[in-house]
Order: structure tokens, then C-alpha cells, then sequence
């Protein structure tokens, strides 16, 4: 039986980097946004083990505000809509729709699983033309435990009324794919740029640095 596809969203399969104009304009420097996102991201992860739950988006512009205070720049109401507006209407990396229909012209099962609010993901989704491949978008909220919580990949087997060894979970993120693997997944690590595993957390089964190379082990592997 082929494993269920379960794709992490935000830069596993949507572009973030068209947000570094505004970057450049609201601070000076594109760089920035990666700096965001990594403070997105350990804001999310202390929500998560403190049991304090907020939304993704709202824990999003609460890590705009971090970046603009540690930056000392003063951020505008409109600065704050220019970037946090664009999440929902980021692009697809090049190779990812050629990729995601290979799959599906193979016979697999896809889902998509984000941390975003289930509106936020279908409309990303939606926009950047690539909702028709997922049989299932789901989100963390509807558990109210982010990931790398082991109940969001639960959550997720349990939509397909599966256990978690028959998922496989395709993430651009160290701290997704050490979630998955420990909450009993199999996982594929897309190393988009910049993009590395951690050495503490025990290897995915498949590492491609683009969904091509990825989706190629997938099909072969399950041929």
C-alpha cells in the first residue's frame, strides 16, 4: 500500500522570498524576512510545548512586531498589511505542480498539513494554483497543537482513518520532519536553499534538494 503524501506548506511548496521587496522596503534589507520567519517559527514552537495556543497568523504578526522592535523601525499599520497580506497569495516553487500531478497521475494520496488556519491554507493553496491536487487540506488549529506536536500528524492519520506509519510527510523544515518521525511517520526533506537537517534527529527515509528529486524516490520507491 502506498503511503498518503502529507506536504508542509509554507516554502516546502509556497515561495516566501516574494515577500523580500517589502522586506527591503520596510527595513532595508530582504534578509530580514528570513529572520521573521525564523522568529515565526520559535514563537510557534513556545506556544506549543508552554500549551499556550494562538493562531499561526496571529503568532506571525506578533513576530513582526519582535523584528521591527529589535530593529528599531517603526512599523506601520499599512507596512504590516503589505507583508502579512501577501501570505496568502505566495507562488508555488517552479517545480512543485509538475511534481504534485506526477504523484497523482501515480496513484497516490495527497494532503496538505500547516500550522495556518484552515481559511489561510486553502486560500494559499487556491491562489497559487495547486488545491486540485490535495485530496485533504488540514490544518493544526483544528487540534490546537502546532507542529511539530505529535497530535497534528495524528490528526492527520486520522482524517485518512490511518495510523501514522502509513504517512510519509514532505517538509522543507528540520523541526517538521523530527516531528513527524517521532509521532511514528516516514518523511521526505525537500533541502530548498539554506535548508538543512538536524543531526540529533534521525535521517527521513528520502532527501532531495527539490520536490523533482523527491517525488523521483517516492514513485521508484513505491513501484
Amino acid at each position: 500500500m502506498k503511503k498518503i503524501c502529507v506536504f508542509d506548506v509554507n516554502e516546502t511548496l509556497l515561495d516566501l522570498s516574494v515577500l523580500d521587496p517589502e522586506f527591503e522596503r520596510v527595513f532595508g534589507n530582504a534578509t530580514v524576512r528570513r529572520e521573521w520567519f525564523s522568529q515565526f517559527i520559535q514563537s510557534a514552537l513556545v506556544a506549543t510545548v508552554t500549551n499556550a495556543y494562538r493562531p499561526f497568523g496571529e503568532i506571525g504578526s506578533a513576530a513582526l512586531d519582535m523584528i521591527a522592535a529589535r530593529h528599531q523601525v517603526d512599523l506601520s499599520d499599512a507596512d504590516r498589511r503589505a507583508i502579512l497580506g501577501k501570505i496568502v497569495a505566495l507562488p508555488a516553487h517552479p517545480e512543485v505542480a509538475e511534481n504534485l500531478a506526477r504523484l497523482k497521475e501515480n496513484g497516490h494520496t495527497l494532503a496538505a498539513l500547516t500550522n495556518s488556519t484552515q481559511a489561510v491554507a486553502q486560500h494559499q493553496l487556491e491562489n497559487a494554483g495547486i488545491a486540485q491536487y490535495f485530496d485533504k487540506i488540514l490544518s493544526a488549529d483544528a487540534v490546537k497543537r502546532l507542529k511539530p506536536a505529535k497530535e497534528a500528524y495524528e490528526m492527520a492519520a486520522e482524517a485518512f482513518g490511518i495510523d501514522t506509519k502509513s504517512i510519509r510527510l514532505i517538509a522543507a523544515h528540520a523541526w517538521d520532519i523530527a516531528g513527524a518521525l517521532r509521532a511514528g511517520c516516514s518523511a521526505a526533506f525537500i533541502a530548498r536553499p539554506g535548508m538543512v537537517l538536524d543531526p540529533l534527529v534521525e535521517s527521513p527515509q528520502i532527501v532531495g534538494k527539490d520536490l523533482r528529486e523527491v517525488v523521483d524516490v517516492i514513485i521508484a520507491h513505491d513501484r
